[in-house]
């Protein structure tokens, strides 16, 4: 039986070509087979099940960039589980917030990682019973490696397809856990995800997918489990390094990866030189997503790549889906594609419909229903009486269909009565040739309501003073969109995952 004929599972793929690469670790070079991730999975799902969880119960898994993550997975979604894994760079607060917060009875942890779990509070834990430690010890945890060896099979009938439930990251408040309808489903029973990642951008078994991001982010977390889903080999990588990045294309033949605007502007900033002496004839598609990319930085990439730069605009609540290949940005450039799921409508102050090309609240029609966990007020700001949502985006759509991202609603600054989105101003800012990055929000102003400030972080050894940065974006853009204050700052609060945490600016 072929890889594709056996089903967009890892039981069925390792049933039929049990020594095919699944995951490649690209620092320490580890490899892990289907039947081996089968096997592990296996035992450890019977674990889980053994100790009372059943189709529809919540697994969290707060694990590093390691193989232990793909063992927790697949051992939840052969069980019917929801997973949530923890963003490992919270603070202990922060991730008991989450373990508490999505009801989980299981939790997953790494030795590695045995300092946020030793800062949890009691009463983060007390609903979960079921706490396995991976890789070594923490204190109050069963190690895994331990109970395998006599792990009880999962009786027949008990395996379902189970799902995700990410959190959002938090940049303006608490993190939400994002529900998505989850009933029994048959183990490989076909997805959005992986008609996605087959037909719009080509994988299937043959495949090679880079990961460089954190898994416990939903882009990373998803994709490399689409990608085991069709029987492709997934290459993590332990720590984003650009170089690196660039060696593991090489040395693995990499066809598919997806990046986020704050990788591809590292990559853009090595030494040509250096960008040249690997051999990148591998690849098929860069995929690039989560958050706005400047337009300069995308046409440099693609002149470095070639034409086979993909952008897609989603959200993890999995409602609206554009998406935009290399030969139509060109043609639309700035635009995050078309809807391939559902119509687009871009909605006024007042809730009708703007005038083609006009901003406004971009909002899709869905068959795709959703609701924020423990939280019934955030889940009906998101829907309206059409069954309408929306994702938090401001921004305009051409006569074409195609979809151009202004900003964040959350962001929007009102200055003077006047409506005035950041990304604009950090995208001209950001094209200063000292500057690294840069955060533009706003701050209370006893006579505007708000005024203009960015937040610079300074490339490596480069000089600017705040006055020059604010004259070089008046040379630019509409005054009123410029910074009225420039504060130098060492280094801006990002997530791995390239999302600013905006609450932590001091404003």
């Amino acid at each position: 039986m072929g890889v594709h004929a056996a089903g967009q599972h890892l039981v069925a793929i390792a049933a039929a070509d049990p020594g095919r690469p699944a995951l490649v670790m690209a620092g320490s070079g580890e490899v892990r087979t289907y039947g081996a991730i089968d096997d592990s999975s296996r035992r450890l799902a019977g674990v889980l099940h053994d100790r009372g969880l059943r189709a529809g119960d919540h697994l969290a898994v707060l694990v590093d960039n390691e193989p232990a993550f793909f063992d927790a997975v697949w051992a939840a979604h052969r069980i019917g589980l929801f997973v949530t894994p923890i963003n490992w760079h919270l603070s202990p607060a922060e991730a008991g917030y989450i373990v508490r917060d999505c009801d989980a009875t299981a939790l997953v942890a790494s030795a590695r990682l045995a300092g946020v779990v030793d800062g949890l509070a009691p009463g983060d834990l007390a609903a979960v019973d079921t706490r396995l430690s991976v890789g070594g010890a923490i204190d109050g945890f069963e190690p895994v490696e331990v109970l395998l060896g006599s792990a009880p099979d999962v009786p027949a009938g008990s395996e379902h397809d189970g799902g995700w439930m990410f959190y959002s990251s938090g940049t303006t408040g608490r993190p939400k856990g994002i529900l998505p309808p989850l009933g029994p489903a048959e183990l490989g029973a076909p997805s959005f995800l992986t008609a996605m990642l087959g037909g719009l951008f080509g994988f299937g078994p043959d495949s090679t997918y880079l990961c460089p991001a954190p898994l416990y982010h939903a882009a990373p977390a998803g994709w490399t489990n689409g990608t085991q889903r069709l029987g492709g080999t997934v290459v993590v990588m332990e720590r984003f390094d650009p170089l690196e990045l660039l060696a593991a294309i090489e040395a693995h033949r990499v066809t598919h990866v997806q990046l986020v605007p704050t990788h591809m502007v590292r990559l853009l900033r090595l030494d040509p030189a250096e960008r040249a002496a690997f051999d990148l004839s591998s690849l098929r598609a860069v995929v690039h997503a989560a958050a706005p990319c400047p337009v300069d930085v995308k046409a440099a990439f693609m002149d470095w790549v070639g034409p086979i730069v993909h952008e897609y605009y989603s959200g993890s609540e999995g409602v609206g889906f554009c998406a935009i290949g290399p030969d139509e940005w060109l043609a639309h450039r700035g635009s995050v594609g078309r809807s391939l799921t559902g119509v687009i409508h871009v909605l006024g102050a007042d809730g009708d419909e703007v005038p083609v090309g006009e901003e406004g609240e971009i909002w899709f029609e869905t068959d795709r229903r959703f609701e924020y966990h423990h939280d019934p007020d955030a889940t009906r700001a998101v829907w309206d009486d059409r069954g309408w949502s929306w994702l938090g985006d401001v921004g305009r759509v051409d006569g074409d269909g195609y979809l151009y991202l202004t900003d964040r609603a959350s962001h929007m600054i009102i200055s003077g009565g006047v409506n005035i989105y950041p990304r604009e101003t950090e995208d001209v800012l950001g094209a200063h040739p000292a500057v690294a990055d840069v955060a533009v929000l706003g701050t209370p102003d006893d006579e505007m309501g708000e005024r203009v400030v960015a937040f610079v972080q300074l490339e490596p050894g480069a000089a600017a003073d705040p006055d020059e940065l604010i004259e070089w974006s008046r040379a630019r853009l509409s005054h009123f969109k410029c910074p009225r204050e420039v504060r130098i700052v060492d280094q801006l609060p990002r997530l791995p995952t390239g999302k600013l945490l905006k609450r932590l600016l001091v404003t």
